[in-house]
């Protein structure tokens, strides 16, 4: 069945402790595994001249860690004006200036250099005729390494018809945005993500029963399309089919990393409004479906030891096992300045409270 269980509040996110392990200026661990585990930005602690020292919680602790790592306060909270975010993926934010210049930035990395942030300024955007660049719905990557892998793809994606890549370390030719007229108005609000498993990226169809994959590779203004098909709903009492029906819908689509297709449908509702006349969501029911291959879509409420994290990043999943403490068949969800919530999809727990200081940047496992 679908999670519709009462609400834990949540107490304030831990104790605030101070990191003794990044201590380098390239923000390596000396006693760090193989791969940092998940992480979320929390916020920074200003130190002056504009800056903050960058607070993060890793996914897998109850305790917030105060890095030493100094950012620019006004990009962690995204109030800059002339340099918005726009997207995450990988743990790189994309910056739009009022230059029209999309930027890859690791400024908020808590794993990237200290003292050398990496800004990487992408070509000027060209929009095609009826479209329009200056509202992005997000941006994806191929690859965690836009500035050294030539492979690399940049994507992104434009509120309406138009979708771009780019490849930032092309050594072949002049970097380039190679631009693509989507058709369909049904991927028109929609976000792009990245198929390591086909190598290609992908757009859910408003209401999730239509999924494109473009090949970035071989850019085509028709897609391959793929209808989904939705099996073994679970019945549901006429009152919370009522309260759903009443919700604000959204599908988001991820990748395991053994490449397991999943499809989160998320059921949003006003509960406050805030001061300002906000209003602020949250979360009445969260239903998962794993797609297979032939684009059956089946509802399930066990993903095994996997956690998937949702946010304005781009989504990703990473097996529990691999950090302790984490809690697998969980869903994370991170909305800026809004929500925070937790789901056991087993039923056991569902946690989501309000919170208006959280940026909402889960960062994917780093390999150092």
């Amino acid at each position: 069945m679908s999670l519709f269980l009462s609400r834990l509040r949540l107490g304030k996110q831990g104790l605030l402790r101070r990191s003794s392990l990044l201590i380098f200026s390239n923000g390596f661990s000396s006693s760090s595994l193989h791969q940092t585990p998940p992480c979320n930005i929390l916020g920074a602690k200003p130190c002056g001249e504009g800056l903050g020292k960058l607070i993060i919680k890793n996914a897998n602790e109850r305790d917030a860690t105060e890095l030493e790592k100094k950012v620019p306060m006004d990009l962690v909270y995204n109030n800059h004006g002339n340099d918005t975010i726009v997207g995450a993926s990988h743990g790189w934010i994309a910056t739009l200036k009022d230059d029209g210049i999309l930027r890859l930035q690791d400024d908020l990395n808590p794993y990237a250099s200290y003292t050398e942030p990496k800004h990487i300024p992408l070509p000027p955007l060209v929009t095609m005729r009826h479209c329009q660049t200056k509202i992005v719905t997000n941006v994806s990557m191929s690859s965690s390494c836009p500035d050294d892998d030539e492979n690399c793809v940049v994507a992104a994606k434009f509120l309406g018809a138009q979708l771009s890549f780019c490849k930032p370390a092309s050594q072949s030719s002049k970097p380039e945005w190679t631009n693509i007229r989507i058709k369909n108005p049904c991927f028109y609000s929609s976000r792009v993500v990245f198929s390591k498993k086909e190598e290609m990226f992908r757009i859910l169809g408003y209401g999730g029963h239509l999924m494109g994959s473009w090949d970035p590779c071989k850019p085509s203004e028709d897609p391959k399309l793929q209808i989904l098909h939705f099996q073994k709903i679970p019945k549901l009492p006429k009152a919370t089919r009522e309260l759903m029906d009443s919700c604000c819908k959204s599908e988001h689509l991820v990748e395991s990393p053994a490449g397991e297709t999943f499809l989160v449908k998320m059921y949003r509702k006003t509960s406050e409004i805030s001061k300002g006349g906000i209003a602020k969501m949250k979360t009445r029911a969260l239903m998962v479906f794993k797609i297979d291959e032939e684009g059956n879509a089946v509802h399930t409420q066990d993903i095994g030891d996997l956690v998937i994290f949702l946010s304005d990043s781009e989504p990703f999943c990473a097996p529990a096992a691999s950090f302790p403490g984490l809690h697998s068949n969980h869903v994370e969800f991170l909305e800026a300045f809004n929500e925070v919530a937790y789901i056991d999809l087993s039923g056991h727990a569902f946690i989501s409270y309000i919170d208006s200081h959280f940026p909402a940047y889960y960062i994917p496992p780093q390999k150092i």
